[in-house]
């Protein structure tokens, strides 16, 4: 729709400017007194501009549905196709129109006349790739300010978000009384939960205010998370963490992404130790996939269903990368595209 609205706009202006230089035209040759050639030279002008204006915009369509096109060959494609065609019309329009109203008919031999043919070509060209590009990077600024509104927006939303899940009594309300009941079965058990449960406090309270982190400090946070499912949990609960070290230095995710999906993942899913849940952290490729068995609660439980959904919001407006959500009969996973900055 956005793109159906922009070439309106610019095969608009387009024939705004065929109309102004066939105007001009117009006037020079009736000022010269010029009056039988007016007529044609003025409805040639305003169709030839009017028509490379329309190959600019069919030829910048064509380009961007190429999706393997970096934006150097975008440019140098453009150009090239644009100038050539621009020539073509001139030399074949011109000539050929000129011929039927003249009594003489055309023969390319005059080469001056020739060379005016393509330098106007030329000229007219550089005019409507100056107008068009100025259109272009208008639409693009405003396009920035809207998703740097957006951007804005959701991550303020995120921030207050993460408060509400990860620092929400409810929470808290659970993980002291796990701690409470470790304390009266074992003391080490609760003092480890307590040590994972102070880091995760921690990290929800200092990097809330940061729109990504590097993977190992997303790990980090995962990790804390983890540890204290897994003593709640004990056995009905299997995590496996295969990420290459490299990786973890190198790329980057939104802060608090990882950590939503475990607890999505032990909210809505049985866990036992005759059937305990299975989550896989693993990268394939340039993507981290977090996947685990489906075994469904029969019990419905109250959720917002907005975790996954503000994810895949913060996802795509800081990397134009779509979160990938998958669910077989039996498994269900989540695919997030690494960040390299």
């Amino acid at each position: 729709m956005k793109n159906k609205v922009l070439s309106k706009s610019l095969n608009r202006l387009s024939w705004m400017l065929a109309l102004l230089m066939s105007g001009i035209a117009c006037l020079i040759l009736l000022h010269e007194k010029r009056y039988r050639e007016a007529v044609l030279y003025t409805v040639l002008t305003a169709f030839t501009i009017a028509l490379i204006g329309f190959v600019h915009v069919k030829v910048m369509v064509i380009l961007s549905k190429q999706k393997d096109i970096n934006p150097g060959k975008f440019k140098r494609f453009r150009f090239l196709s644009t100038y050539l065609a621009s020539a073509v019309i001139y030399l074949i329009v011109w000539p050929a129109t000129i011929s039927l109203f003249s009594t003489k008919p055309w023969i390319y031999d005059d080469w001056t006349l020739m060379a005016v043919f393509a330098a106007g070509s030329i000229v007219i060209n550089s005019v409507v790739l100056v107008l068009h590009d100025t259109i272009l990077m208008h639409s693009q600024k405003m396009q920035l300010d809207l998703e740097l509104t957006e951007l804005k927006a959701a991550h303020t939303e995120a921030a207050n978000l993460l408060l509400k899940q990860q620092i929400h009594p409810h929470f808290l309300f659970n993980a002291l009384n796990t701690v409470k009941v470790l304390y009266n079965k074992n003391l080490d058990s609760g003092d480890t939960y307590l040590v994972h449960l102070a880091g995760f406090l921690r990290a929800s309270i200092f990097n809330r205010a940061a729109s990504i982190l590097r993977l190992d400090q997303e790990l980090m946070i995962f990790e804390d998370y983890l540890q204290m499912q897994k003593i709640r949990f004990g056995a009905a609960l299997f995590c496996v963490i295969d990420l290459p070290e490299q990786s973890l230095q190198h790329y980057y995710l939104p802060s608090f992404s990882l950590q939503p999906l475990l607890e999505n993942a032990i909210k809505h899913n049985e866990l036992t130790e005759h059937a305990p849940l299975h989550v896989l952290v693993e990268q394939q490729k340039e993507w981290i996939v977090v996947s685990n068995n489906l075994q469904k609660k029969l019990i419905k439980t109250d959720s917002t269903n907005s975790g996954l959904a503000n994810l895949s919001q913060r996802y795509k407006l800081m990397s134009g990368s779509e979160v990938i959500i998958e669910m077989t009969e039996n498994k269900f996973s989540v695919s997030l595209k690494l960040l390299s900055e």
